[in-house]
């Protein structure tokens, strides 16, 4: 008897091989038969015109802190994701010292929109060092697997104390070496690689720019040597890609021997330069350098409405008036009041940031059921009130008073520069990149992009209508066996015998992202943006059913996984 049948299933097996029809067998928490399966199963289920795919492996989250205080790690899980990695971007919370935690804290607030109370309440800090952190982690069960990498950041900051956080600081040849061997230890103790941040982007919440913005050639040099002594990692990288950057990220992940893996977007403020990286990783691949690009699968974009972190009328006056109400009690003071909507739409601040806000309006969407992730410019806010002569403010406060005033609104701030997705479909049809700009856990305030998966599944696969699509095994690829082996996690991310039964079942005629909102769930009343989905009707971790029809199960079989991409 198997523990579990799967039957007459339309499989995609992540390989890229044409979908089929068959059944999947699973015992121990692994696929052991694909095909036709004859013996019986002590559960069986009829997966007659659901699509069975592998789960989906994310590796762009960042959960450092999420997964210390929550199990199901939501929202990813409702999106079918089974494996999730964090420690991105140089960003997280090991090694520290006691009494640096709140550096780590406002690092992380800045760099990544996760509010300084929700993470000073989620953490204890009952570790110091990187393998007291993966302990931490390994003790808690939930609902899937998870890894992490050791951040640039915390480890300078951890070595060279105040000096660290200042990325014009050099590090002394002693210091190096210390990086080096903590990297080595985290390394050998289980961490999936080594991240870093070259963008000045990222800054802390005080306003100070990120600790690794500059770092040397030398001491990127230095950590490398500890991941070729540990024999295992990879080299994540988020950088503005500068005039001779990529060269030299490539020429320490050479010195490392390990994969280098980098994100690769399209920014507007510099829209040609993904281009010039993108032609950087293919040269480094044809020389035989592991090498990949990170990339989007919509548009990157700010959610604006009256409880996000950012929207139009956030610095009125008028505005902050009613800051002391509660959100309900705010917007009903708005609908009751034609002089506040006047004021609030005439009487403009002439701050920097107002301004600013402002000038997004030319790329600012209204969210409407189904999601169009490729909006036409001429549906802009600011386009439709030039349409009907009326002030584009007048125009985004009455679609942000929508659905009881819970309406967002969605500013494509990245990956959209001509107001199309043809980039992003020439940067995901290039087989030098994989799936990894979610950021699930990150810019809780204004992102919410954790299920990117769903929407690249139903959006590329079905909707799209101003370009062309892509075959669903070709995206699951992307999202699955890609993206687990550029990690070196060579157990998943494939529906064949011997892989872990990491599986999800969906209806496709059903499956869609829904319309984010704001909910108030984290530590401390945190807000956050969430977002579900629709047409998961059954996912499973190891094996074991986490998630039914959308709703959790209570299983938690998720384990924390040690670094297994063993170097040549």
């Amino acid at each position: 008897m198997h523990d579990l049948v799967i039957r007459n299933a339309n499989i995609i097996d992540g390989t890229g091989s044409p979908a089929f029809v068959g059944d999947v067998a699973v015992n121990g928490g692994r696929i052991v038969s694909v095909g036709s399966v004859t013996g019986k199963g002590y559960r069986e289920l009829n997966a007659g015109g659901l699509l069975l795919i592998p789960g989906w492996v994310d590796i762009h989250t960042h959960y450092d802190g999420q997964a210390v205080w929550d199990e199901f790690l939501t929202p990813s899980s409702w999106h079918g994701v089974t494996t999730a990695v964090f420690g991105n971007c140089g960003v997280g919370f090991a090694p520290v010292r006691k009494g640096a935690e709140k550096y780590l804290i406002n690092l992380m607030e800045g760099v990544e929109d996760i509010p300084e109370s929700v993470l000073s309440e989620g953490l204890d800090f009952s570790w110091q060092s990187f393998p007291e952190y993966l302990e931490v982690l390994e003790r808690k069960p939930r609902i899937m697997d998870i890894g992490t990498q050791i951040p640039h950041a915390a480890l300078r900051f951890f070595v060279m104390g105040e000096r660290g956080a200042d990325h014009q600081s050099l590090p002394s040849n002693d210091e190096v070496i210390k990086m080096s061997e903590l990297v080595e230890e985290a390394l050998i103790s289980g961490a999936l690689g080594f991240s870093t941040s070259r963008t000045i982007k990222h800054k802390a919440g005080d306003g100070s720019l990120t600790p690794s913005l500059s770092a040397s050639e030398p001491e990127l040099a230095g950590i490398a040597m500890g991941i070729r002594r540990a024999g295992t990692g990879v080299i994540e990288v988020n950088s503005d890609f500068g005039e001779g950057d990529f060269d030299i990220l490539r020429r320490v992940a050479e010195v490392a021997g390990c994969p280098l893996t980098v994100l690769l977007l399209q920014v507007h403020n510099a829209p040609d330069v993904w281009r010039n990286t993108l032609n950087g990783i293919k040269r480094a691949r044809s020389n035989g350098q592991h090498v990949t690009g990170q990339v989007g699968t919509r548009p990157i974009g700010m959610m604006m409405g009256f409880e996000s972190s950012i929207h139009p009328f956030i610095n009125h006056p008028a505005w902050q008036l009613l800051s002391s109400l509660s959100p309900e009690a705010r917007v009903a003071q708005i609908c009751s009041s034609e002089d506040l909507k006047q004021r609030l739409i005439s009487e403009i601040p002439k701050d920097k940031h107002t301004q600013w806000v402002l000038s997004l309006l030319n790329k600012t969407y209204k969210l409407e059921s189904p999601i169009n992730f490729e909006p036409h410019p001429n549906d802009s806010a600011q386009a439709v009130a030039n349409r009907l002569n009326r002030d584009v403010l007048d125009i985004v406060l009455e679609w942000m008073l929508e659905d009881n005033g819970k309406a967002l609104l969605f500013h494509t701030f990245e990956n959209y520069f001509d107001g199309d997705l043809s980039v992003i479909h020439e940067l995901l049809g290039d087989d030098s990149t994989i799936c990894g700009l979610g950021d699930a856990g990150a810019h809780v305030g204004f992102l919410c992009d954790a299920g990117s998966m769903t929407s690249m599944l139903d959006f590329w696969g079905r909707r799209r209508v101003r370009g062309p699509k892509f075959p669903l095994e070709y995206l699951v690829k992307k999202q699955t066996k890609d993206t687990a082996e550029t990690y070196g996690l060579y157990d998943r991310g494939q529906i064949n015998p011997g892989y872990k039964a990491d599986i999800n079942l969906i209806d496709f005629e059903s499956l869609s992202v829904g319309i984010p909102h704001v909910v108030y769930d984290l530590p401390a009343g945190g807000k956050r943006i969430l977002q579900k989905a629709s047409g998961y009707r059954h996912t499973f971790v190891s094996g074991i059913e986490v998630m039914a029809d959308g709703e959790v199960t209570g299983s938690l079989p998720g384990k924390l996984l040690r670094g297994s991409t063993k170097l040549a």
